[in-house]
């Protein structure tokens, strides 16, 4: 089984899943109430995208390896408080429990995912 390089963090899947979960997040948080647009509706749309922007700052940064490492840890913590926000989001009825269960099974599969990624990254030089 080959393995294909990573030449940008383009190729890293949880870039991509991350990246197209704020997407979908983004387009879910349209539906919710005016009054939250500058609260919930900033908060969750914020702290998703911020798991595929720590993602990509980091990558350019990657020759340090730590420094490459601590933007997946804040990229995990920005994972982490987006499912506070969706918690918030299904108990304040916004979104039903379907779609509350399914976004919180994707943030646990990007938060794990980041965490194999930290645990195995090493700069090769």
């Amino acid at each position: 089984m080959s393995r294909e390089k990573i030449k940008t963090y383009r190729d890293l899947i949880v870039y991509t899943k991350s990246f197209d979960l704020a997407m979908e997040l983004f387009r879910l948080t349209s539906t919710f109430p005016r009054e939250e647009k500058y609260g919930l509706t900033d908060q969750i749309r914020r702290a998703s995208r911020s798991i595929p922007a720590n993602i990509a700052e980091g990558w350019a940064k990657r020759t340090f390896e730590n420094i490459f490492k601590r933007h997946l840890i804040d990229s995990s913590g920005s994972c982490e408080e987006t499912m506070v926000w969706l918690e918030f989001s299904f108990r304040c009825n916004y979104i039903d429990s379907e779609k509350y269960n399914y976004y919180s099974q994707q943030y646990d599969e990007v938060g794990k995912m980041l965490f194999a990624l930290h645990d195995k990254w090493c700069t090769y030089k």
